[in-house]
């Protein structure tokens, strides 16, 4: 059994529940809240841990020694996380209002020139040989993603669909901060709009290895096959977590 059969054949069994139990649902979605924040962030180089993302994210308290930015890292993230959710419930569709919306939420206080906004400079990734297209190639870039999306999304696995616009995404580099980011809540945006629970890259170092190793993979070799497998591991995982606490 390959990997999206397994996948599949999890998603049915837990499908063949609903409606699953309201307490289970709401716990694992508050555990979510709290690991996909603070894995995503710490990814990015947030010194915050598990538990004190915890705190800010619920108690609203502030960590002595940390810096004002990785609070609102944290409290920046949880917003986008509760505006897709909404945008999953609302059934919206993905485009650029709110590609450009999760962005300003995720950059709001910490760089609010730049919040929401493509990015009018050009930019290197730090550590990767990928040379992001030239700035003014971005507007026309991201009107592609979109059409390839559109076009893609009723015919492909949602997974592969979810990964592929990830890569995609960061390969165009479209803003000049908060990219990552913003690229995880995208890929769950399309994960949970067909009723996965969401993928979380562990910030643990050998997975977050992984994960970029399999981007530049991606980006310099045009191989996305591996990056492609490391998101459906992920998606396994959760499922797989979904499964055991709700059933």
């Amino acid at each position: 059994m390959n990997q999206f059969n397994r996948i599949d054949e999890l998603k049915n069994q837990l499908d063949q529940h609903r409606p699953l139990p309201a307490a289970a649902v709401k716990n694992l979605r508050d555990v979510y809240r709290v690991e996909w924040t603070y894995n995503s962030n710490a990814i990015e180089g947030n010194t915050l841990s598990l538990i004190e993302t915890k705190v800010v994210m619920e108690d609203g308290l502030t960590i002595g020694g940390k810096r004002l930015q990785e609070h609102f890292e944290v409290i920046n993230h949880a917003e986008a996380i509760r505006f897709i959710e909404d945008q999953v419930t609302q059934t919206e569709p993905l485009d650029e209002r709110t590609l450009k919306t999760i962005h300003h939420l995720i950059l709001k206080n910490i760089d609010d020139e730049n919040a929401g906004r493509y990015r009018s400079i050009n930019v290197r990734i730090s550590g990767s040989q990928h040379e992001s297209p030239h700035f003014l190639q971005v507007a026309n870039e991201m009107q592609e993603l979109f059409a390839w999306y559109d076009q893609e999304k009723d015919r492909m696995h949602p997974v592969k669909l979810a990964a592929l616009f990830h890569f995609k995404f960061v390969y165009i580099h479209p803003f000049a901060d908060g990219n990552g980011r913003t690229a995880r809540l995208l890929m769950n945006l399309i994960l949970m709009g067909h009723g996965f629970p969401p993928a979380i890259v562990k910030a643990e170092d050998a997975q977050r290895l992984t994960y970029y190793e399999t981007l530049e993979t991606a980006s310099i070799l045009g191989n996305t096959q591996p990056f492609v497998e490391l998101i459906a591991q992920c998606v396994e995982e959760s499922l797989t977590t979904y499964f055991k606490a709700v059933l």
